[in-house]
């Protein structure tokens, strides 16, 4: 094939299943330009992907932005359809796979993995054009037709495992609240013993009492933010202090700590083990920072005397727990929670509290 009327890779050639595969530095600049999606309004059986979720790119357009000397992305995998040729760059066997992958130019690229990246990087691109001469590793299988190509990515995708969001906090050195709430783990004893960092849900004997992800969602709750937000020096204090006074005033968590109670146990016997609780306690916690910002600490105290047992059908049922006993967490049961915990300490509600409120009594 002629090279003057076609694109130019130096790649590397691999071999998988007797098939081969080049990967190839291609510069930012041409990802927009020569990698395609499939047509949106294409039906799901003659497509190769999945759509685009757009929701996704602006956050991943923010992480290249802000982080330009840091961001770091995997390879984009795509099909050729069209002529392709390797040229070695020499017949000797070390040299045979190195080389130059010659595309013709009337040739489609696909996508079939990295579609959200690749939108992303178009989205810089426009911001900071200057981005364009940076590279990014693309592995390159050559079109066999449609079902392959959907099998290739289908094979692609079925053995990728998620990091778990708790993997994700604890692996994050960027976001101030993260960071923050590692800190706070690691200073106060109850956390810093009984944290597990690397999962979302505890099985029922696992031997810790939290989760890193529910201790990170409870600050977001106490301080109504968001991923990526700044704290301020006041907010950082007011958290520190808020976990120091609760772990001692949670009665429950001191039998864990003092080995007068397991957490298989209390998991089974009392709220304070479950994610719902924890969230409704940063709810109560924004409250009291805002509303009572002088005397927040006095409520907090008062925690050790509420009956969090889970045979508290009055208090907990339809909240913390369905018909059946079973916990239930959503933001639905997390602010029915909060509700209760005010009324056990005679605070009043707001009016969105009083919404959920009636919600609950319609059921009933």
């Amino acid at each position: 094939m002629g090279q003057g009327f076609s694109y130019n890779f130096p790649s590397l050639r691999g071999v998988q299943a007797g098939r081969a595969f080049y990967v190839a530095m291609v510069p930012l600049r041409l990802i927009p330009k020569i990698f395609l999606f499939d047509e949106e309004d294409v039906p799901a059986e003659h497509r190769a992907q999945r759509i685009l979720n757009k929701s996704r790119i602006p956050e991943i357009t923010n992480y290249i932005l802000e982080n330009h000397k840091e961001y770091v992305f995997s390879s984009l995998t795509a099909s050729i359809d069209g002529n392709i040729e390797f040229q070695s760059l020499g017949k000797q066997d070390t040299h045979n796979d190195l080389g130059n992958l010659i595309v013709s130019l009337d040739s489609k690229f696909l996508i079939i993995d990295g579609q959200h990246r690749r939108a992303a990087i178009e989205e810089a691109l426009k911001i900071s054009p200057e981005l364009g001469g940076e590279t990014i590793s693309v592995v390159f299988f050559h079109d066999q037709g449609l079902k392959k190509t959907q099998q290739l990515f289908a094979d692609l995708n079925r053995h990728a495992i998620n990091t778990t969001s708790s993997i994700g906090i604890l692996y994050d050195h960027r976001d101030q609240l993260a960071m923050l709430t590692k800190d706070i783990i690691k200073q106060i004893p109850l956390l810093n013993r009984y944290t597990d960092n690397e999962r979302v849900s505890l099985s029922k004997n696992s031997p810790k009492l939290f989760s890193l992800n529910s201790v990170f969602n409870t600050n977001q709750r106490l301080l109504g933010k968001k991923k990526g937000e700044f704290v301020t020096e006041q907010e950082k204090e007011f958290l520190f202090l808020f976990w120091e006074l609760l772990s001692e005033s949670i009665t429950e968590w001191q039998q864990v700590s003092n080995k007068a109670m397991s957490p298989r146990e209390l998991r089974m016997n009392f709220i304070v083990g479950h994610g719902v609780f924890m969230e409704a306690i940063g709810i109560l916690g924004n409250y009291l920072y805002f509303e009572y910002p002088s005397d927040w600490k006095q409520y907090i105290v008062k925690l050790e005397f509420i009956d969090w047992s889970r045979t508290n059908y009055k208090d907990w049922l339809d909240r913390a727990f369905n018909q059946t006993g079973r916990i239930v967490k959503n933001n639905q049961t997390v602010q029915l929670t909060a509700n209760q915990i005010k009324f056990q300490l005679n605070l009043p509600l707001t009016e969105k509290e009083k919404e959920v409120e009636n919600i609950l009594k319609q059921g009933v």
